[in-house]
C-alpha cells in the first residue's frame, strides 16, 4: 500500500482521459472533423456518441487497416453498430430495450433475453457473489427513488435535493437483491422472484461496451489501439516508439481542470467510479449518488474516486463500482485479497491523498 497526500486542486468529469504523448485531454477529443475521423502525429482514429455519452477509438500509425480513410471509415461503422446493439439491449434509458421490457414486465416466469444481455447479467451476478452484494444490478429503483437514476428523470421523479423517507427506502429494499434475480443460461433466460424486481445494467455495460469494441479492432487485425466510452478504456500493444498507452486518472477538485495520477497500460482495461459530480445538500448533509444496495443509503464514506485496472473493462468497471460502496477500508482490503490493481483518492479536508493497492504500483508514472 502507498498512500500520498496532494493539495487540493481542480476537476475533470468523473473518469479517466488520454494523457502524455498519446494524449488529447478529455475536453478535446470530441474536436473533430465533419468525417467524425481524426489523424493527428503518430495516432489515427475516430470519436462518436452513444449510450447518453461519448466514445473514442486511438490506433497507432503502422498499425494494418489504419492508413486509408475507407477502411478506417467502414472500421468506424463497425465500432458504432456494435455499440448500437449494446444500447438497444442493455439501455435503462430506452423505453423499448429488452432490459426496460423485462422492468417493466410484472411475470416472474422465465423470460428470454438475448445471450449478449444474458452474459452480461451472469458477469454481474459472480461480481455481487465476490463483493457480498456490494455490487447489486436490483439497485435501480433504490437510485431513481433517491433522483439520480433513469426512472427518476423519465418520470420526472423528486428533485436532487431531498432525502427520501424511510419508510420508502425501507419498504423498497424488499425488493432490491441480487438473488431476487435468476439465470438459465442455456435457454438465455432470466427471471426476477418478485414482480417489482428490476435490473439497472448502467454500472457494467459501459465496461462490457468497450470490450465488445476492441474485439472488433481484433477482428479488423488493428495490434494497437485505446478505446474509450465513457470513460472507461481498453489498450492494446504499443505505440510505434515501443512506449506504453498511457491514461490520467481525473482531480476530484471542482477549480480548474487538472490530472491527478497517469498510469501506463499495458494490454489492460482502466474504469473509474466517483461521486464528485453527481451529488445534492440537504439539511449540510452532503448525499452522493452511489447507493449502497444492501441498506438502501447512500454511501457516506471518504471516497472520491476508485480506479480499477484489470483484463476485461467489464471486470474493471464492476468492482470499481463495488469498491465504491465499500469504502477506502474494505476496498483495500479487498484489493489485496483479490489481487486487484486499484488506485483510490480519498478526500482528506483540504487535500486529497491516494492510496494505491500492491498490483497497481507497476502501472504509476
Amino acid at each position: 500500500m502507498v498512500t500520498k497526500p496532494m493539495n487540493r486542486r481542480t476537476c475533470l468529469k468523473t473518469g479517466l482521459a488520454l494523457a502524455g504523448g498519446v494524449a488529447l485531454p478529455a475536453g478535446v477529443l470530441g474536436l473533430l472533423g465533419r468525417s467524425g475521423l481524426r489523424e493527428a502525429g503518430e495516432l489515427t482514429g475516430f470519436d462518436g456518441k452513444i449510450m447518453g455519452t461519448g466514445y473514442s477509438v486511438r490506433i497507432a500509425h503502422g498499425t494494418e487497416h489504419n492508413a486509408e480513410s475507407s477502411k478506417l471509415a467502414a472500421l468506424k461503422h463497425a465500432v458504432h453498430s456494435v455499440l448500437q446493439r449494446v444500447d438497444t439491449h442493455m439501455s435503462t434509458w430506452r423505453a423499448a430495450s429488452e432490459l426496460s421490457s423485462f422492468n417493466q414486465s410484472t411475470n416472474v416466469h422465465w423470460q428470454k433475453l438475448t445471450p449478449q444481455t444474458v452474459a452480461v447479467i451472469e458477469f454481474a451476478q459472480q461480481i455481487s457473489e465476490l463483493t457480498s452484494g456490494a455490487f447489486d444490478i436490483t439497485i435501480g429503483p433504490m437510485v431513481d427513488l433517491w433522483g439520480f437514476g433513469a426512472g427518476a428523470r423519465l418520470s420526472g421523479g423528486q428533485p436532487l435535493n431531498s432525502k427520501p423517507k424511510a419508510i420508502d427506502i425501507d419498504l423498497l429494499r424488499e425488493h432490491v437483491g441480487f438473488t431476487l434475480i435468476e439465470l438459465d443460461k442455456r435457454a438465455n433466460a432470466v427471471r426476477k422472484h418478485k414482480p417489482q424486481v428490476q435490473m439497472d445494467l448502467s454500472g457494467i455495460a459501459k465496461g462490457y461496451a468497450v470490450d465488445q469494441v476492441a474485439k472488433v479492432l481484433d477482428e479488423h487485425g488493428i495490434q494497437s489501439y485505446l478505446v474509450e466510452v465513457g470513460g472507461e478504456l481498453r489498450s492494446r500493444g504499443e505505440k510505434p516508439n515501443g512506449e506504453l498507452w498511457k491514461v490520467a486518472i481525473e482531480h476530484p477538485g471542482n477549480l480548474q481542470p487538472g490530472v491527478f495520477r497517469v498510469l501506463n497500460l499495458n494490454n489492460q482495461s482502466v474504469a473509474t467510479s466517483g461521486n464528485y459530480r453527481n451529488y445534492f445538500i440537504s439539511d449540510e448533509q452532503r448525499y452522493s449518488h452511489s447507493i449502497d444496495p444492501r441498506t438502501g443509503q447512500s454511501v457516506q464514506n471518504k471516497l472520491a474516486s476508485v480506479s480499477v485496472i484489470a483484463e476485461s473493462t467489464m471486470q474493471a468497471d464492476a468492482l470499481s463500482t463495488a469498491m465504491m460502496i465499500m469504502g477506502p477500508d474494505k476496498s483495500l482490503e479487498f484489493a489485496m485479497q483479490h489481487d486487484v490493481a486499484a488506485h483510490m483518492i480519498l478526500n482528506s479536508g483540504d487535500s486529497f491523498r491516494e492510496v494505491v493497492s500492491p498490483a497497481c504500483l507497476p502501472m504509476l508514472v
